[in-house]
């Protein structure tokens, strides 16, 4: 085999010198790299099958020959440093997060109060709907129809009860 050296072969190398140099110092900056021979295998089994498969495990008992071997560099991603907050961030005490989780508490509450009284107040207009009957709502449907935002509006006083005394009980998690 022949090679055609160039006509300055001294620059070249000395360039192709720099080159490697500089990337074997970036991969040294972004950590030692790991090299590894990636090995692909053609394979046939007893029945004639024929599988590729770089695992070579799955290699054993079978007639098998190299396809392709090729060296695979893998280099780690460099390591993120925990986000530090600045020197003049304010930092919350103990006493004030224990005077925000109260006030918390306290509009809960306050919530909690109000809902009670909207469901009592849903609950008591769902009843006396119920007990009026006019002579026109012979039909069953009729009166579930004219009963529905009523039954809705308890529910929906129901849940938000529901879900206030989830968030009071996360309070303190």
């Amino acid at each position: 085999m022949t090679v055609a050296l160039p006509k300055r072969p001294m620059r070249s190398m000395i360039r192709l010198t720099l080159f490697a140099l500089m990337a074997w110092g970036q991969a040294q900056a972004q950590g030692t790299p790991a090299e590894k021979i990636e090995t692909l295998w053609n394979c046939k089994d007893t029945d004639g099958r024929t599988t590729l498969t770089n695992q070579q495990s799955d290699t054993v008992g079978k007639n098998c020959r190299i396809v392709s071997q090729q060296r695979v560099t893998v280099v780690p991603a460099p390591s993120k440093s925990a986000a530090k907050s600045p020197a003049n961030f304010p930092k919350e005490s103990v006493n004030d997060r224990a005077a925000a989780r109260e006030r918390q508490r306290q509009t809960l509450e306050r919530e909690m109060a109000q809902e009670q009284d909207l469901l009592a107040t849903a609950k008591r207009k769902l009843a006396e709907q119920e007990a009026i009957r006019s002579g026109d709502e012979k039909n069953y449907a009729r009166v579930l129809e004219r009963l529905r935002p009523y039954q809705d509006a308890v529910e929906v006083h129901t849940k938000n009860i529901e879900a206030l005394k989830r968030e009071l009980a996360n309070l303190y998690r």
